[in-house]
């Protein structure tokens, strides 16, 4: 059986996976929540509808409304890989994104994950 690229699993899934990491760590979803309407520019209506049953990861990162400008400012290797040197933006996105989560997993304050 061939593997799936995580772009074309369910978003769902791939989304509780970071959930999962944050709340190891004593973080919470509405904290994951948050930090993924900064990145991509969901509102908590349209992020609840973009993970809906039956949307790709792909389509979740692709369909972004309004991706924040300030992610050029997230730096750092994710998976042994620097974020900022990804050349695929969806790519780039995804890591991003596993990168904020990542920092909160961290401990890091908010408002250093939001770069603000």
């Amino acid at each position: 059986m061939p593997r799936k690229s995580v772009f074309e699993m369910e978003a769902g899934r791939v989304y509780e996976a970071l959930v999962t990491k944050a709340e190891r760590k004593g973080r919470t979803r509405a904290e994951v929540d948050e930090v993924t309407r900064w990145l991509l520019g969901y509102t908590p209506d349209t992020l609840a509808k973009a993970l809906a049953p039956g949307q790709t990861y792909g389509t979740f990162l692709e369909g972004a409304p309004d991706p924040n400008p300030k992610a050029e400012l997230i730096t750092g290797t994710i998976c042994g890989v620097r974020v900022e040197s990804i050349e695929d933006p969806l790519t780039r996105r995804m890591r991003q994104l596993d990168k904020l989560v990542d920092e909160l997993a961290r401990g890091k304050a908010m408002e250093k994950v939001l770069r603000t």
